[in-house]
């Protein structure tokens, strides 16, 4: 059985940390292994990001999590990716700030960042993890069937913080395109109810069903939003 592990890049940024944070509590759910990376440009910059890794594993040192230093030569939009698959990575953490910082990962960046990887990514913003872990989890459905490939990852997750689920599609005028919609919210619950993992289900608008998502999210103070990049384009959208 292969030993599980997460993977933080690291730019020695405030929302880098809060990106770690959000790994070592999972990790203490998980029994994970971390392995922080940075990626530097030039290789006289390797000893001195050593040193800045130690030191962030100095800090946790009490929390009873596994911490290893990593530092590559190369590229983030490559080797975060190839990094992530080299350590057969279940998750990858990874903060998102403004145009100051590591290689400027921002917008299109940081999803050129995603979209060259198949490892699963939790995005992280300048948003403390809540004490407990992530113990809501909203999950948008559409009438993409691809989308439900997504739900293995919601179960861990939810298995590893005793979430709840909340399953959200856009409302449908067709009856025949409803019938669809509802046809994946019952494989939800099946999926989900065989697991143990407690689930709901609500419809919302379809127009600007993106924000209607976030909108949900925040009325129910949810701490993450799973969404699945099928392309470019939807991904965007």
């Amino acid at each position: 059985m292969k030993h599980k592990s997460f993977i933080v890049p690291h730019d020695f940024t405030a929302v880098a940390d809060i990106a770690l944070r959000h790994a070592i509590e999972t990790s203490a759910k998980s029994h994970t292994t971390i392995h922080i990376l940075h990626v530097v440009n030039d290789a006289a910059d390797i000893d001195e990001a050593i040193n800045k890794i130690d030191a962030i594993i100095a800090q946790h040192a009490q929390e009873g999590v596994t911490l290893t230093n990593n530092v590559k030569v190369g590229n983030i939009f490559k080797d975060i990716s190839l990094f992530a698959e080299e350590h057969q990575a279940e998750l990858i953490f990874m903060g998102t700030h403004g145009a100051h910082g590591w290689q400027n990962i921002m917008g299109s960046h940081a999803l050129r960042v995603v979209t060259s990887s198949q490892t699963p990514f939790v995005i992280v913003q300048e948003k403390s993890v809540n004490p407990g872990g992530f113990n809501s989890i909203v999950v948008p459905l559409d009438l993409h069937s691809d989308t439900l490939q997504k739900l293995s990852t919601v179960a861990k997750m939810a298995g590893y913080f005793n979430s709840k689920v909340h399953i959200v599609t856009p409302s449908e005028s067709d009856e025949i395109l409803q019938e669809e919609l509802n046809a994946h919210v019952s494989f939800c619950n099946r999926f989900f109810s065989e697991r143990n993992i407690e689930m709901d289900a609500q419809i919302i608008p379809s127009k600007d069903f993106q924000h209607e998502v976030i909108r949900h999210a925040r009325s129910i103070d949810a701490d993450l939003i799973a969404i699945m990049n099928l392309n470019r384009s939807s991904f965007l959208g």
